[in-house]
């Protein structure tokens, strides 16, 4: 046959809204991440979540709301994941490879986005597991640093191998070319355990409230004129960091009402 006359055949899109896996890799037996071809006509700002999922046995679709864990000018879309033994989507996500497809409805929405936070100097990403994956976007997004003088990400997990999507997104952050110098200097990173001995334990709401990150890190409090903060996590994490920020002055905001913090309240927990 001529070489020249062999096409290649495009790949039948079998499920609606369909991206193409790119790439999986499996942290711990409870977490993994993945990335998918991004929609050409997908804009999104750094921070936002969209519905992904597979069909259901039923027949149709099975979505939950993911954040974007890739920056906004990334050519793919990436995600991170709690693996959920029984959960509806995550019991079949979990199984994924490259070249599979996912569903993905290109419509991004959510509150963990500059634009929902009034102009500060320092701004602190708050976060649990898999609560870390808005913040993989924003800690990649060149608007972060240009909007702030500091950014502390503080992630807090059960174990330290929990803390390896993480902490390697951090490390590789500073030879990233195009905002490598960007975060130098200015990112700060704060990773403690719960289960398991570190270096840094605790919960995020107690290292807070006695102060220990801020001797750690050899800085001034949290003071509402200059401080912004995200937070992203469980249900009850969020209540419970939401009254700790508010103990220190600061008001939660929105898209319609910019203020000193934002919390995201379609994070994916357990049961998924």
């Amino acid at each position: 046959m001529n070489e020249s006359a062999v096409t290649e055949i495009p790949k039948v899109k079998t499920l609606p809204d369909a991206q193409e896996v790119t790439e999986v890799t499996h942290w711990t037996d409870r977490l993994f991440s993945f990335r998918v071809t991004r929609p050409q006509s997908l804009r999104f700002r750094s921070g936002e979540f969209v519905m992904i999922g597979l069909m259901g046995d039923n027949g149709k679709p099975l979505l939950r709301a993911y954040s974007i864990a890739s920056p906004n000018w990334d050519e793919e879309l990436e995600f991170y994941s709690i693996k959920v033994p029984d959960g509806p989507l995550t019991s079949k996500l979990q199984h994924i490879n490259v070249g599979d497809q996912i569903i993905l409805r290109p419509k991004p929405v959510g509150t963990l986005v500059h634009d929902a936070l009034l102009p500060g100097k320092r701004v602190w990403f708050l976060a649990t597991g898999t609560g870390i994956a808005p913040f993989a976007s924003l800690m990649r997004d060149p608007e972060t640093y240009e909007k702030f003088d500091e950014v502390i990400m503080m992630h807090t997990c059960r174990t330290i191998e929990e803390l390896e999507y993480g902490r390697q997104l951090v490390e590789n952050l500073i030879n990233d070319p195009l905002i490598g110098e960007m975060v130098e200097g200015k990112l700060k990173y704060y990773p403690t355990t719960t289960r398991e001995e570190f270096h840094h334990m605790g919960r995020i709401t107690d290292n807070l409230e006695n102060g220990k990150v801020f001797k750690d890190l050899g800085i001034a409090p949290m003071n509402p004129e200059t401080d912004r903060a995200m937070v992203c996590g469980s249900l009850a994490f969020n209540k419970d960091v939401m009254a700790v920020l508010e103990g220190f002055g600061l008001r939660e905001g929105a898209n319609s009402e910019p203020r000193e913090y934002v919390v995201e309240k379609a994070f994916v927990g357990d049961g998924i």
